[in-house]
């Protein structure tokens, strides 16, 4: 059995035997005041190593203030994205000693990693950064960071057309493969025409066990909507209900 703690917005928390795994932790107080974030880490084992991962730069996913945490453990790993820009002055500047490089794997785009006994691989994204592909202890995880099938209201049909094609083609690496975890965006800023693209897509080619919605900017409610789409009725199982911050989920191997 393995633990999975949804923390807010894109922010997950894998609990593995023997360590953690967290997607794009992000300081809630910079994002938008009409948008509450209460989320937060539960209590980690000081003994388990954590390996934090960064999709990108963006405010709602990444978050400088948390290689702070590498002064209070030793056992912590960062594998961000490279357009996190983190030269010698800026860390100098922001009290950092410069040590701190030594405990972070920069990736970029359609590369493959070996992280300690993890294999990681990048995907590139369709806005910025990239979604990660992850094995480790017999898992395939896959967390998409902003890689989605973008087709904002009212940029009209060519737009959408455009990043269907190119999340279509940044999703090829991924089809004939199994997973069991994934995180994948569903995002209601959509609107009704656009919000399940991206999901609908995944769920309908890449066989997944554990699809949790992500990037969902506290609402909730569509989880529900998309679920209720005739073209998934024999797949919607494999979404995981996410109703609230904090929940957690135990999945047996």
């Amino acid at each position: 059995m393995y633990k999975v703690y949804y923390i807010m917005h894109s922010c997950f928390l894998v609990e593995l035997s023997d360590r953690y795994l967290l997607f794009d932790y992000f300081d809630k107080s910079v994002l938008l005041p009409e948008i509450h974030y209460g989320g937060s880490l539960p209590e980690l084992d000081p003994n388990k190593y954590l390996y934090v991962f960064a999709s990108h730069s963006h405010k709602d996913h990444w978050n400088l203030e948390i290689l702070r945490w590498a002064e209070q453990r030793d056992n912590i790993k960062f594998i961000l994205s490279k357009d996190i820009r983190l030269g010698r002055n800026y860390l100098i500047r922001n009290g950092f000693d410069l040590s701190i490089k030594d405990k972070i794997q920069f990736v970029t785009s359609m590369k493959k990693y070996t992280v300690d006994d993890m294999v990681i691989e990048t995907i590139r994204s369709t806005d910025a950064g990239v979604a990660f592909v992850v094995n480790v202890n017999g898992l395939d995880i896959y967390h998409a960071g902003d890689l989605n099938w973008w087709n904002a209201e009212g940029r009209g049909e060519l737009y959408g057309e455009v990043y269907g094609r190119e999340y279509k083609r940044m999703l090829k690496p991924l089809l004939n493969r199994h997973f069991d975890i994934g995180f994948v965006v569903l995002d209601s800023r959509m609107g009704e025409d656009g919000y399940f693209l991206g999901m609908e897509y995944f769920i309908q080619s890449i066989d997944c066990d554990h699809i949790f919605p992500m990037h969902m900017w506290g609402d909730y409610k569509w989880i529900q909507r998309f679920k209720g789409r005739p073209g998934i009725a024999n797949l919607k199982d494999r979404i995981i209900d996410i109703e609230q911050e904090n929940m957690l989920f135990e999945i047996e191997d």
